[in-house]
Protein backbone atom coordinates (compact mmCIF):
# COMPACT_ATOMS: atom_id res chain seq x y z
CA UNK A 1 0.00 0.00 0.00
CA UNK A 2 1.37 3.64 -1.08
CA UNK A 3 1.45 6.60 0.55
CA UNK A 4 -0.70 9.57 -0.98
CA UNK A 5 1.85 12.21 -2.54
CA UNK A 6 -0.54 14.97 -1.07
CA UNK A 7 0.70 13.81 2.39
CA UNK A 8 4.00 13.99 1.04
CA UNK A 9 3.23 17.57 -0.15
CA UNK A 10 1.44 18.20 2.98
CA UNK A 11 4.61 17.43 5.29
CA UNK A 12 6.79 19.86 3.25
CA UNK A 13 4.40 22.86 3.80
CA UNK A 14 3.43 22.12 7.99
CA UNK A 15 7.06 23.03 8.14
CA UNK A 16 7.53 25.84 5.67
CA UNK A 17 10.37 27.57 7.39
CA UNK A 18 12.96 24.68 7.19
CA UNK A 19 11.15 23.84 4.05
CA UNK A 20 12.04 27.06 2.25
CA UNK A 21 15.87 27.24 3.65
CA UNK A 22 16.89 23.59 2.61
CA UNK A 23 15.22 24.05 -1.08
CA UNK A 24 17.35 27.32 -0.78
CA UNK A 25 20.30 26.54 -0.65
CA UNK A 26 19.68 23.72 -3.21
CA UNK A 27 18.63 26.36 -5.71
CA UNK A 28 21.79 28.24 -5.14
CA UNK A 29 23.72 25.62 -5.64
CA UNK A 30 21.89 25.07 -9.21
CA UNK A 31 21.48 28.40 -9.83
CA UNK A 32 25.79 28.25 -9.87
CA UNK A 33 25.71 25.03 -11.69
CA UNK A 34 23.15 26.14 -14.36
CA UNK A 35 24.88 29.37 -15.07
CA UNK A 36 28.06 28.04 -15.41
CA UNK A 37 26.73 25.36 -18.24
CA UNK A 38 25.03 28.51 -19.77
CA UNK A 39 28.39 30.28 -19.95
CA UNK A 40 30.07 27.80 -21.71
CA UNK A 41 27.09 27.32 -23.90
CA UNK A 42 26.62 30.88 -25.11
CA UNK A 43 30.22 31.01 -25.44
CA UNK A 44 29.99 27.72 -27.95
CA UNK A 45 26.95 29.18 -29.60
CA UNK A 46 28.60 32.54 -30.57
CA UNK A 47 31.71 30.91 -32.21
CA UNK A 48 29.83 27.97 -33.76
CA UNK A 49 27.13 30.47 -35.12
CA UNK A 50 29.92 32.48 -36.62
CA UNK A 51 30.62 30.05 -39.71
CA UNK A 52 28.50 28.54 -42.65
CA UNK A 53 28.26 25.20 -42.99
CA UNK A 54 28.76 25.97 -46.97
CA UNK A 55 31.84 27.95 -46.02
CA UNK A 56 35.31 26.98 -46.53
CA UNK A 57 38.35 28.30 -44.41
CA UNK A 58 42.06 27.61 -45.50
CA UNK A 59 44.78 28.49 -43.36
CA UNK A 60 48.25 27.72 -43.20
CA UNK A 61 48.95 23.50 -41.93
CA UNK A 62 49.37 23.97 -38.08
CA UNK A 63 47.89 27.01 -37.61
CA UNK A 64 45.08 26.92 -34.49
CA UNK A 65 44.09 31.15 -35.32
CA UNK A 66 43.58 32.97 -38.60
CA UNK A 67 45.93 35.40 -36.50
CA UNK A 68 48.49 32.72 -36.68
CA UNK A 69 48.49 31.92 -40.26
CA UNK A 70 50.00 33.36 -43.42
CA UNK A 71 49.46 32.74 -46.91
CA UNK A 72 51.35 34.29 -49.43
CA UNK A 73 49.99 35.61 -52.67
CA UNK A 74 51.36 32.99 -55.05
CA UNK A 75 49.54 29.85 -52.47
CA UNK A 76 46.38 32.67 -52.84
CA UNK A 77 46.18 32.45 -56.64
CA UNK A 78 47.00 29.02 -56.44
CA UNK A 79 43.42 28.53 -54.28
CA UNK A 80 42.14 31.45 -56.30
CA UNK A 81 41.68 28.68 -59.52
CA UNK A 82 39.86 25.85 -57.62
CA UNK A 83 36.89 24.67 -60.09
CA UNK A 84 34.53 23.92 -57.60
CA UNK A 85 34.47 27.70 -56.06
CA UNK A 86 30.68 28.89 -56.31
CA UNK A 87 29.85 31.98 -58.42
CA UNK A 88 27.72 34.43 -58.14
CA UNK A 89 25.18 36.01 -59.49
CA UNK A 90 26.97 38.80 -61.45
CA UNK A 91 30.10 36.33 -62.13
CA UNK A 92 31.53 37.28 -59.05
CA UNK A 93 34.06 34.38 -57.87
CA UNK A 94 33.09 33.67 -53.83
CA UNK A 95 36.69 33.70 -52.58
CA UNK A 96 38.20 36.21 -50.18
CA UNK A 97 41.28 36.40 -49.41
CA UNK A 98 41.28 38.38 -45.38
CA UNK A 99 44.36 39.53 -43.42
CA UNK A 100 43.01 39.28 -39.61
CA UNK A 101 45.15 41.23 -36.85
CA UNK A 102 45.38 41.96 -32.87
CA UNK A 103 45.03 45.38 -32.25
CA UNK A 104 45.41 46.79 -28.42
CA UNK A 105 41.81 49.36 -27.81
CA UNK A 106 40.66 50.81 -24.59
CA UNK A 107 37.40 49.38 -23.43
CA UNK A 108 35.01 52.76 -22.15
CA UNK A 109 33.72 51.72 -18.78
CA UNK A 110 37.19 50.94 -17.56
CA UNK A 111 39.41 52.66 -20.31
CA UNK A 112 41.51 49.56 -19.36
CA UNK A 113 43.13 47.99 -22.87
CA UNK A 114 41.79 44.80 -24.47
CA UNK A 115 42.60 43.09 -28.11
CA UNK A 116 40.53 43.44 -30.63
CA UNK A 117 40.60 41.57 -33.89
CA UNK A 118 40.94 43.95 -37.19
CA UNK A 119 39.96 41.94 -40.28
CA UNK A 120 40.36 43.15 -44.10
CA UNK A 121 37.59 41.97 -46.26
CA UNK A 122 36.26 42.20 -50.06
CA UNK A 123 33.14 42.74 -51.66
CA UNK A 124 33.54 38.60 -51.86
CA UNK A 125 34.18 38.38 -48.10
CA UNK A 126 30.46 40.10 -47.32
CA UNK A 127 28.59 38.17 -49.61
CA UNK A 128 29.64 34.75 -47.76
CA UNK A 129 28.60 36.23 -44.60
CA UNK A 130 25.08 36.95 -44.89
CA UNK A 131 24.31 36.83 -41.09
CA UNK A 132 26.07 40.34 -40.77
CA UNK A 133 23.72 43.50 -42.23
CA UNK A 134 24.45 47.00 -40.77
CA UNK A 135 22.20 48.54 -38.53
CA UNK A 136 23.81 52.24 -38.54
CA UNK A 137 25.73 54.51 -40.73
CA UNK A 138 26.60 52.41 -44.05
CA UNK A 139 29.23 50.25 -45.40
CA UNK A 140 33.37 51.17 -45.79
CA UNK A 141 34.33 52.20 -49.50
CA UNK A 142 37.07 50.32 -50.87
CA UNK A 143 40.50 52.14 -51.06
CA UNK A 144 39.50 54.54 -47.85
CA UNK A 145 40.22 54.22 -44.65
CA UNK A 146 37.14 53.85 -43.41
CA UNK A 147 35.73 50.58 -41.02
CA UNK A 148 32.92 49.10 -39.81
CA UNK A 149 32.73 47.85 -36.18
CA UNK A 150 30.47 45.13 -34.56
CA UNK A 151 28.13 45.81 -32.45
CA UNK A 152 30.06 44.51 -29.21
CA UNK A 153 32.98 46.48 -30.18
CA UNK A 154 30.88 49.53 -31.19
CA UNK A 155 29.53 50.11 -27.63
CA UNK A 156 32.09 48.58 -25.92
CA UNK A 157 35.59 50.04 -26.56
CA UNK A 158 36.37 53.88 -26.92
CA UNK A 159 36.42 55.73 -30.82
CA UNK A 160 34.49 52.21 -31.89
CA UNK A 161 31.43 54.04 -32.34
CA UNK A 162 29.85 55.17 -35.60
CA UNK A 163 31.21 58.93 -36.51
CA UNK A 164 33.87 58.28 -34.15
CA UNK A 165 38.34 57.76 -34.89
CA UNK A 166 40.28 54.76 -34.30
CA UNK A 167 44.20 55.00 -34.33
CA UNK A 168 46.11 52.44 -35.39
CA UNK A 169 48.58 51.23 -37.88
CA UNK A 170 49.70 54.90 -37.92
CA UNK A 171 46.85 55.40 -39.64
CA UNK A 172 43.66 57.55 -38.50
CA UNK A 173 40.25 54.97 -39.58
CA UNK A 174 36.71 56.51 -39.52
CA UNK A 175 33.89 54.77 -38.24
CA UNK A 176 31.41 54.79 -40.53
CA UNK A 177 29.28 51.60 -39.76
CA UNK A 178 28.49 49.65 -37.24
CA UNK A 179 26.89 45.79 -37.87
CA UNK A 180 25.36 43.32 -36.28
CA UNK A 181 26.56 39.75 -36.89
CA UNK A 182 23.52 37.51 -35.37
CA UNK A 183 25.25 37.74 -31.54
CA UNK A 184 28.32 35.66 -33.52
CA UNK A 185 31.75 36.18 -33.51
CA UNK A 186 32.13 38.55 -35.98
CA UNK A 187 30.11 41.21 -33.28
CA UNK A 188 33.54 41.45 -31.94
CA UNK A 189 35.76 42.57 -34.96
CA UNK A 190 36.45 45.57 -36.96
CA UNK A 191 36.38 45.03 -40.72
CA UNK A 192 37.73 47.34 -43.48
CA UNK A 193 39.25 47.04 -46.84
CA UNK A 194 41.37 44.00 -47.39
CA UNK A 195 44.59 45.58 -49.33
CA UNK A 196 44.20 48.92 -47.19
CA UNK A 197 44.82 46.67 -44.09
CA UNK A 198 47.53 44.84 -46.12
CA UNK A 199 49.38 48.44 -46.89
CA UNK A 200 48.77 49.45 -43.43
CA UNK A 201 50.18 46.77 -41.36
CA UNK A 202 53.02 45.63 -43.58
CA UNK A 203 51.40 42.79 -44.39
CA UNK A 204 52.94 40.34 -47.61
CA UNK A 205 51.09 37.45 -47.14
CA UNK A 206 47.12 37.00 -46.00
CA UNK A 207 45.81 35.32 -42.71
CA UNK A 208 43.44 33.13 -44.13
CA UNK A 209 41.16 32.93 -47.01
CA UNK A 210 37.38 32.39 -46.99
CA UNK A 211 35.42 30.14 -50.39
CA UNK A 212 32.10 29.23 -50.79
CA UNK A 213 31.70 25.50 -52.66
CA UNK A 214 29.52 25.15 -55.59
CA UNK A 215 28.72 21.71 -54.58
CA UNK A 216 29.31 21.64 -50.49
CA UNK A 217 29.10 17.81 -50.69
CA UNK A 218 32.78 18.35 -52.62
CA UNK A 219 34.36 19.25 -49.38
CA UNK A 220 36.43 16.59 -48.64
CA UNK A 221 37.81 16.51 -52.51
CA UNK A 222 38.37 20.02 -52.52
CA UNK A 223 40.66 19.35 -49.22
CA UNK A 224 42.20 16.76 -49.97
CA UNK A 225 43.35 18.92 -53.69
CA UNK A 226 44.59 21.83 -50.90
CA UNK A 227 46.45 19.68 -48.65
CA UNK A 228 48.06 16.84 -51.14
CA UNK A 229 49.43 19.99 -53.83
CA UNK A 230 52.91 20.48 -53.34
CA UNK A 231 53.17 24.22 -53.40
CA UNK A 232 50.58 24.53 -50.22
CA UNK A 233 51.60 24.41 -47.06
CA UNK A 234 47.60 25.10 -46.60
CA UNK A 235 44.77 22.73 -44.93
CA UNK A 236 40.97 23.62 -45.18
CA UNK A 237 38.09 23.30 -42.91
CA UNK A 238 34.77 23.93 -42.65
CA UNK A 239 34.08 27.39 -41.32
CA UNK A 240 31.61 25.86 -38.94
CA UNK A 241 34.20 23.56 -37.93
CA UNK A 242 36.91 26.17 -37.42
CA UNK A 243 35.18 28.29 -35.48
CA UNK A 244 33.81 25.39 -32.86
CA UNK A 245 37.54 24.17 -32.64
CA UNK A 246 38.34 27.77 -31.14
CA UNK A 247 35.93 27.52 -28.59
CA UNK A 248 36.17 24.09 -27.58
CA UNK A 249 39.22 24.56 -25.12
CA UNK A 250 37.17 27.84 -22.74
CA UNK A 251 34.18 26.10 -22.90
CA UNK A 252 35.52 22.55 -21.47
CA UNK A 253 37.65 24.77 -18.85
CA UNK A 254 34.36 26.93 -17.96
CA UNK A 255 32.57 23.51 -17.83
CA UNK A 256 34.91 21.81 -15.77
CA UNK A 257 35.62 24.52 -13.01
CA UNK A 258 31.65 25.38 -12.93
CA UNK A 259 31.09 21.94 -12.00
CA UNK A 260 33.82 21.31 -9.87
CA UNK A 261 32.90 24.03 -7.50
CA UNK A 262 28.65 23.27 -7.70
CA UNK A 263 29.87 19.99 -6.64
CA UNK A 264 31.80 21.72 -3.56
CA UNK A 265 28.93 23.82 -2.83
CA UNK A 266 26.40 20.73 -3.29
CA UNK A 267 28.09 19.09 -0.31
CA UNK A 268 26.47 21.50 1.80
CA UNK A 269 23.15 21.49 0.73
CA UNK A 270 22.88 17.77 1.05
CA UNK A 271 24.17 18.09 4.55
CA UNK A 272 21.29 20.48 4.60
CA UNK A 273 18.66 18.21 3.79
CA UNK A 274 19.95 15.23 5.06
CA UNK A 275 19.98 17.65 9.06
CA UNK A 276 16.24 18.62 7.06
CA UNK A 277 14.46 15.05 7.16
CA UNK A 278 16.56 13.39 9.86
CA UNK A 279 14.75 16.54 12.39
CA UNK A 280 11.60 15.59 10.30
CA UNK A 281 11.75 11.56 11.12
CA UNK A 282 12.61 12.50 14.73
CA UNK A 283 9.31 14.57 14.96
CA UNK A 284 7.42 11.92 13.56
CA UNK A 285 8.53 8.92 14.85
CA UNK A 286 4.46 8.45 16.74
CA UNK A 287 3.32 9.06 13.08
CA UNK A 288 5.73 6.74 11.28
CA UNK A 289 4.66 3.99 14.08
CA UNK A 290 0.69 4.62 13.20
CA UNK A 291 1.42 3.98 9.57
CA UNK A 292 3.17 1.08 10.01
CA UNK A 293 -0.08 -0.08 12.44
CA UNK A 294 -2.12 0.89 9.63
CA UNK A 295 -0.87 -1.50 7.58
CA UNK A 296 1.88 0.79 5.38
CA UNK A 297 5.02 -1.40 4.35
CA UNK A 298 8.88 -0.25 5.71
CA UNK A 299 9.28 0.40 1.65
CA UNK A 300 6.12 2.90 1.93
CA UNK A 301 7.57 4.36 4.52
CA UNK A 302 11.27 4.86 2.85
CA UNK A 303 9.48 5.91 -0.55
CA UNK A 304 7.59 8.60 1.42
CA UNK A 305 10.26 9.87 3.22
CA UNK A 306 12.49 10.23 -0.04
CA UNK A 307 9.86 11.35 -2.02
CA UNK A 308 9.98 14.17 0.12
CA UNK A 309 13.87 14.71 -0.09
CA UNK A 310 13.02 14.59 -3.87
CA UNK A 311 10.60 16.74 -3.61
CA UNK A 312 12.83 19.52 -1.63
CA UNK A 313 15.29 19.16 -4.19
CA UNK A 314 12.64 19.59 -7.18
CA UNK A 315 11.66 22.65 -5.62
CA UNK A 316 14.99 24.10 -5.32
CA UNK A 317 15.86 22.86 -8.77
CA UNK A 318 12.82 24.79 -10.21
CA UNK A 319 13.75 28.20 -8.20
CA UNK A 320 17.48 27.96 -9.03
CA UNK A 321 16.57 27.41 -12.94
CA UNK A 322 14.42 30.58 -12.74
CA UNK A 323 17.33 32.15 -11.49
CA UNK A 324 19.74 30.82 -14.13
CA UNK A 325 17.04 32.31 -16.47
CA UNK A 326 17.35 35.99 -16.22
CA UNK A 327 20.82 35.54 -16.85
CA UNK A 328 20.26 35.36 -20.52
CA UNK A 329 19.07 38.92 -20.61
CA UNK A 330 23.47 39.62 -19.89
CA UNK A 331 25.77 40.25 -22.61
CA UNK A 332 29.36 39.56 -21.29
CA UNK A 333 33.16 39.14 -22.86
CA UNK A 334 36.06 37.62 -22.27
CA UNK A 335 39.00 36.72 -24.07
CA UNK A 336 39.34 33.93 -26.12
CA UNK A 337 41.84 31.47 -25.49
CA UNK A 338 43.00 30.67 -28.98
CA UNK A 339 43.03 34.52 -30.30
CA UNK A 340 43.60 36.29 -27.24
CA UNK A 341 40.98 38.36 -28.59
CA UNK A 342 37.88 39.77 -26.88
CA UNK A 343 35.10 38.31 -27.45
CA UNK A 344 31.50 39.17 -26.44
CA UNK A 345 28.76 36.65 -25.64
CA UNK A 346 25.53 35.85 -23.63
CA UNK A 347 24.43 33.29 -21.56
CA UNK A 348 22.51 29.98 -23.48
CA UNK A 349 19.38 28.51 -21.44
CA UNK A 350 19.49 24.92 -23.38
CA UNK A 351 16.51 22.26 -22.74
CA UNK A 352 20.01 19.82 -22.09
CA UNK A 353 20.65 22.38 -19.18
CA UNK A 354 17.56 22.50 -17.50
CA UNK A 355 17.78 18.82 -18.05
CA UNK A 356 20.81 17.96 -16.49
CA UNK A 357 19.91 20.62 -13.48
CA UNK A 358 17.33 19.03 -12.19
CA UNK A 359 18.75 15.89 -12.24
CA UNK A 360 21.67 17.42 -10.42
CA UNK A 361 19.24 18.75 -7.91
CA UNK A 362 17.00 15.78 -7.58
CA UNK A 363 20.53 13.96 -7.17
CA UNK A 364 20.93 15.97 -4.10
CA UNK A 365 17.54 15.16 -2.91
CA UNK A 366 18.30 11.86 -3.36
CA UNK A 367 21.53 11.42 -1.65
CA UNK A 368 20.59 13.96 1.14
CA UNK A 369 17.26 11.97 2.16
CA UNK A 370 18.26 8.15 1.68
CA UNK A 371 19.88 8.18 4.88
CA UNK A 372 17.43 9.47 7.01
CA UNK A 373 14.54 7.78 4.72
CA UNK A 374 15.82 4.74 5.67
CA UNK A 375 16.28 5.01 9.46
CA UNK A 376 12.33 6.14 9.44
CA UNK A 377 11.84 2.60 7.61
CA UNK A 378 13.64 0.55 9.93
CA UNK A 379 11.36 1.69 12.54
CA UNK A 380 9.93 -0.87 14.70
CA UNK A 381 6.19 -0.21 15.17
CA UNK A 382 5.71 -0.97 19.03
CA UNK A 383 9.13 0.95 19.56
CA UNK A 384 7.83 3.88 17.38
CA UNK A 385 4.19 3.99 19.50
CA UNK A 386 6.44 3.39 22.55
CA UNK A 387 8.95 6.34 21.80
CA UNK A 388 5.15 9.19 20.76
Amino acid sequence: MAIPVGYIARNLLARRLTTALTAGGMALVVYVFATVLMLAAGLEKTLVSTGQDDNVVVIRRGSQTEVQSGIDRLQAGIVDSLPDIAVAADGQRLVSREPVVLINLPKRATAKPANVVIRGVTSAGLALRPQVHLVEGRMFRPGTAEVIAGRAIASGFQGAGLGETLRFASRDWTVVGVFDAGRSGFDSEIWGDAEQMMQAFRRVSYSSMLLKLADPGRFDAVKATLESDPRLTLEAKRETRFYADQSEALSKFISYLGTAISIIFSIGAIIGAMITMYASVAARVGEIGTLRALGFTRTSILVAFLGESLLLGLVGGVVGLAGASVMQALSISTTNFQTFAEIAFTFTLTPGIVAASLAFALAMGFVGGFLPAARAARLRIVDALRAA
